[in-house]
């Protein structure tokens, strides 16, 4: 009988982001253009760090593999989304389903320790600049890349072993435009109160606990910076002002999701869009507008290309 529920559904439909055509077709080129600037600014990140020498150290290092992470991110959702809006077409296989939340919780539980890491590096930076190449060494920084992907691991393991599979029997239908573990759970044929509460468990209060983690150490940090010299603080704060803005985007839509006891689908939707696609559009241009280092690395790069072309 177990055997008999579990194969009845074999896909599940997506309700997406609005029925209205021309609100699709909106939604189709909004999607659309983000995701190629999304591509462009986090591969153009990861490629000036990789190719400028002068970019090789841990801060860059750190956030050439955000802007990898962000870019993996919106290629599991919007791609699919866009494929969705123009075909008509909203189905997921279950098989499909199950991969993309997996894939979606390692990259979710990676950028939160990557997070970590990066407010870790600039404690160092700014509280310890003597010790700074000592402490956040290549073997440093290879260990918390390391430690990111094997802890976002661990948690994508830890919730699908349990749910994976449950039972399911019908409805099938996903009030949203991907897969994730709060819609997958209550479409069960079963009680699903223990596994929505391990969800909330493993991943919202995950989320929220790094999140209060990380404003504790930035406030520590600039409470230590305003100790020393008062002077320095601003320019402490302009250091770590894209770094909280960066915090706030990425852990405020996944606490609203997984914690909050009241949800609202339109509300869920909207941060989706903003985790998905505006979240990592902001990233490049926090990191690179506000960074010297970054503008001029890039014009390097461009030199660099133009002279190749002119030799080619």
């Amino acid at each position: 009988m177990y055997e008999a529920n579990y194969s009845e559904v074999t896909q599940f439909v997506f309700l997406g982001l609005a029925t209205y055509r021309p609100v699709q077709n909106f939604l189709l080129a909004f999607s659309t253009v983000f995701y190629v600037t999304i591509v462009l600014g986090n591969l153009l990140v990861v490629f000036t760090v990789t190719f400028d020498p002068y970019l090789h150290s841990p801060m860059y290092f750190l956030l050439a593999n955000l802007s990898f992470i962000d870019l993996c991110l919106s290629t599991l959702t919007v791609p699919k989304m866009i494929s969705d809006l123009h075909s008509g077409h909203k189905t997921i296989s279950f098989q499909g389903c199950v991969i993309q939340i997996f894939v979606l919780h390692v990259l979710g539980g990676s950028e939160m320790v990557l997070l970590v890491a990066m407010a870790l590096d600039r404690y160092v930076a700014i509280c310890k600049p003597l010790h700074y190449l000592t402490i956040m060494s290549s073997q440093m920084c290879i260990l918390l890349l390391s430690g990111a992907w094997a802890i976002g691991l661990i948690h994508s393991v830890a919730q699908l072993a349990f749910v994976v599979h449950l039972p399911f029997c019908g409805p099938n239908e996903i009030d949203s435009f991907y897969c994730d573990l709060p819609w997958f759970i209550k479409l069960a044929c079963t009680d699903t109160y223990r596994m929505e509460f391990m969800v909330t468990a493993n991943s919202g209060f995950i989320s929220m606990g790094t999140f209060i983690l990380l404003l504790i150490s930035y406030i520590f940090i600039l409470v230590t910076v305003w100790k020393r010299s008062s002077g320095g603080l601003s320019k402490a704060f302009s250091t770590l002002s894209a770094h909280i803005t960066v915090v706030i985007l990425f852990f405020g839509p996944c606490i609203f999701v997984y914690v909050w006891p009241f949800p609202t689908v339109s509300v869920d939707k909207f941060l989706a869009i903003l985790d998905f696609m505006i979240t990592p559009i902001l990233n490049p241009i926090i990191y690179t507008l506000r960074n010297k280092d970054m503008k001029m690395a890039m014009k390097r790069l461009h030199s660099e290309v133009l002279n190749l072309r002119m030799i080619s």
